[in-house]
């Protein structure tokens, strides 16, 4: 692990000096985001101009829609990004990891944000700033979710144990997919006066049965996705599931926009919000 951290912040070094100089010959930077989330946060920093590239994915917000498209998430067009010729390329983990390897084998200047929780996010946004000369914007960013986050605290405080409620995020049905504690969005969760029923999960994301959300009966599930059906009807077609407590009390709901629950960006802080409301709607 500190061979990781010591490769990462060689790396930072590198990029950052070479921003720098490009900085000190008053070039304006060419900057590519394969990442959704890191598309937010360059945006959230105003870095409209200097964003020359983006994912398909990209959707957030609206200008990244206008921006170049250099292939999907997990399979961007080498040749596109080479002839568009970026100084820097920020990208994630996870399914990114064998695209990483082949931009780095090119030579390109790469970053990566993979925050596994919100402090880690907050650093990332400080190291973007760093490098794209946003160190201002990046403070009062950080500040901004800060006090939003603080402001949710304060009312989670007084929340008795025993009041917390028992939550079940799920990502996916088919199959059924959830959220362990190495989820910032299991963080996400807590912050909100959550209690994650899947927290006991060391992997950030995993497959559970029907079996398990039975005999742990969330007060709620949140679905991080859109369907057909209303969110009551999928689940309700699930034997047993008309039996959990969440479905019972028809506190099933899709309505969170699951880009801002799944994102680790700048929009976290409307998630939160959101699962706070859904958890303690009467507060």
């Amino acid at each position: 692990m500190q061979i990781k951290y010591k490769i990462a912040a060689i790396i930072f070094v590198f990029c950052f000096s070479y921003t720098s100089y490009l900085f000190a010959q008053n070039k304006q930077l060419r900057i590519i985001s394969l990442a959704p989330a890191t598309t937010e946060i360059l945006f959230a920093l105003g870095l409209d101009k200097e964003i020359v590239g983006v994912s398909e994915f990209c959707n957030y917000p609206k200008e990244a829609e206008a921006k170049e498209k250099i292939g999907t998430f997990s399979r961007p067009n080498i040749e596109k990004i080479l002839s568009i010729k970026p100084d820097l390329i920020f990208c994630t983990g996870l399914e990114q990891s064998p695209v990483i390897a082949k931009l780095k084998q090119l030579n390109l200047n790469i970053f990566v944000s993979d925050p596994k929780n919100i402090n880690e996010l907050f650093q990332s946004i400080r190291e973007i700033g760093k490098l794209t000369n946003k160190e201002k914007e990046s403070t009062a960013l950080i500040d901004s979710m800060r006090i939003r986050i603080e402001k949710i605290n304060s009312q989670v405080s007084r929340i008795s144990k025993e009041r917390k409620q028992k939550v079940f995020i799920e990502i996916w049905y088919s199959p059924l997919t959830t959220v362990g504690r190495g989820s910032f969005i299991n963080e996400l969760i807590e912050f909100s006066g959550g209690v994650n029923i899947t927290s006991d999960i060391k992997s950030a994301y995993s497959s559970v049965t029907s079996e398990v959300v039975l005999k742990r009966n969330p007060d709620c599930i949140i679905l991080a996705y859109m369907g057909n059906l209303s969110p009551i009807e999928q689940v309700m077609a699930r034997p047993g599931w008309n039996n959990i407590a969440a479905v019972k009390n028809k506190r099933v709901y899709n309505d969170i926009d699951p880009d801002t629950l799944l994102r680790p960006g700048p929009r976290i802080v409307e998630a939160l919000y959101g699962l706070h409301k859904k958890l303690y709607p009467d507060e």
